[in-house]
């Protein structure tokens, strides 16, 4: 099974810089051992199931709760069974069908 799951948690009411409480849940989300990647919209984290990504997600929401009242979340699951190693695949398919490697961040 593979939960490839799309989330999104920001603080409100904290200012326009909020990189600062973001770290900490992307610091729970690195320390899981999930694979994952971070972009400027969102964290992406694949999972074996259910459980195992939204415990890291509830962790990394109470945390946040530590220090902001309030918080907003985005979220998107893609659920598939048996399919492991999504978060690359999907690009490289991608790429093989455009004939060149997609931009990446960094």
């Amino acid at each position: 099974m593979s939960f490839l799951t799309l989330v999104s948690m920001t603080p409100l009411g904290k200012g326009e810089g909020v990189s600062k409480h973001v770290a900490k849940v992307v610091d729970i989300v690195n320390r899981s051992g999930l694979p994952h990647v971070v972009t400027p919209m969102g964290t992406i984290i694949e999972g074996e199931n259910w459980d195992e990504v939204m415990g890291v997600l509830k962790r990394g929401f109470e945390r946040m709760s530590e220090e902001c009242p309030r918080i907003s979340i985005v979220m998107k699951i893609d659920y598939r069974k048996g399919k492991m190693g999504r978060i690359k695949e999907k690009i490289d398919s991608l790429e093989e069908k455009l004939g060149h490697d997609l931009p990446r961040i960094g």
